[in-house]
């Protein structure tokens, strides 16, 4: 398998291996290309371009944005507000919260057509994997697969962590993440029992994101600060 980057972290993904790997076609990474879009490729030997995982999240990124309904004037406008040098790390960041206002969207697709969203061929065992997550259904001959989970599920797929540790992850993730949210609720429910209607719906629709925005920033530097104590443990 292809990797994203050497070991001295340079890009290393032709144009056609970054199409394959982000679901797109070539065509379409030329055109963000010329959009500004992308940042330009690393030019190698034989004056081949090479991309590596800060092309690919920004593609992700990107493509999540259109899934949102954005056209490509806003995203463009979206992505001159980032920062230059944001990393892969930071993009994937960006994607998730996008990501999180997207409905729920389960299609039922062929086999071939849920290799093509997934960006990769995927094998007997890849698709059982995913199914385990709960990212993918099979039914007969198609597959129910949810679109906001596939990206991330695929990703999974390469992440060296047992199926066993995938699943309790996530087990974790939904069990807090509820528990959350049902206190967040009740707090802001009696802040809000005594308003009107309206008051109660406008407080809703501007909370929400700021939630959303502070539950991941608070668990991200948290995952920091207890990664950073592995070492000494």
């Amino acid at each position: 398998m292809t990797t994203d980057t050497t070991d001295a972290g340079e890009p290393t993904l032709t144009i056609d291996e970054l199409a394959a790997r982000a679901g797109v076609t070539v065509r379409t990474v030329r055109f963000y290309g010329t959009k500004g879009l992308l940042p330009p490729p690393v030019i190698g030997p034989r004056r081949v371009g090479h991309y590596g995982r800060d092309h690919l999240a920004r593609l992700a990124l990107i493509e999540e944005l259109q899934q949102q309904g954005m056209t490509l004037a806003a995203i463009e406008r979206y992505l001159q507000q980032l920062p230059p040098d944001l990393s892969a790390h930071d993009l994937a960041i960006h994607r998730a919260v996008v990501a999180s206002w997207a409905p729920e969207a389960v299609e039922a697709v062929s086999r071939a057509e849920l290799s093509r969203r997934a960006g990769r061929e995927l094998g007997d065992g890849d698709v059982a994997r995913l199914a385990a997550m709960g990212v993918v259904r099979a039914d007969g001959g198609s597959y129910h697969v949810d679109l906001g989970l596939l990206r991330l599920g695929v990703q999974l797929l390469d992440v060296p962590l047992s199926q066993e540790a995938i699943l309790a992850s996530r087990n974790v993730l939904i069990e807090h993440s509820r528990a959350a949210a049902h206190a967040l609720a009740e707090l802001f429910r009696g802040e809000v029992a005594e308003r009107d209607a309206r008051d109660v719906k406008s407080l809703s629709a501007h909370m929400h994101p700021l939630v959303v925005q502070a539950l991941l920033t608070t668990f991200q530097r948290s995952l920091k600060e207890e990664l950073r104590e592995w070492p000494t443990r």
